[in-house]
């Protein structure tokens, strides 16, 4: 269905608010995470670092409900359109991984912290 050969049997997902469209995360899926999104509507990545498969929430609580599943033209990149459960997509705290804004000055927090992340992750 998808084409995975492009990047090492990964696809880049697009991880959007299915109210709002608000850009939540920017993660992966190889052909295991996409068939585990479709088969239990709740998003799975592969995660790089840990070499395995990651289902969005299962530590912290704050799952993705998928709503929408999008591929676009060269079937290579998707954009999932989730409901965001508990309110954060970011490790961080953070209601998107986009939190900051590059500046002239450098880099600036432009949202608010949602969550300390050691409530999520007892870090």
């Amino acid at each position: 269905m998808l084409d995975f050969d492009k990047q090492d049997g990964l696809v880049p997902v697009v991880v959007q608010d299915a109210e709002d469209g608000a850009v939540l995360m920017l993660g992966y899926m190889n052909d295991a995470a996409l068939r585990a999104t479709i088969e239990t509507g709740r998003a799975t990545y592969w995660s790089r670092s840990r070499q395995s498969l990651w289902v969005k929430g299962e530590t912290s609580g704050n799952v993705q409900v998928v709503e929408d599943l999008l591929v676009d033209c060269d079937l290579d990149t998707i954009v999932l359109k989730v409901r965001q459960r508990g309110g954060v997509a970011c490790h961080e705290g953070y209601r998107s991984c986009f939190f900051r804004r590059i500046s002239a000055d450098g880099l600036e927090i432009i949202d608010e912290r949602v969550v300390d992340p050691s409530e999520l992750y007892g870090e």
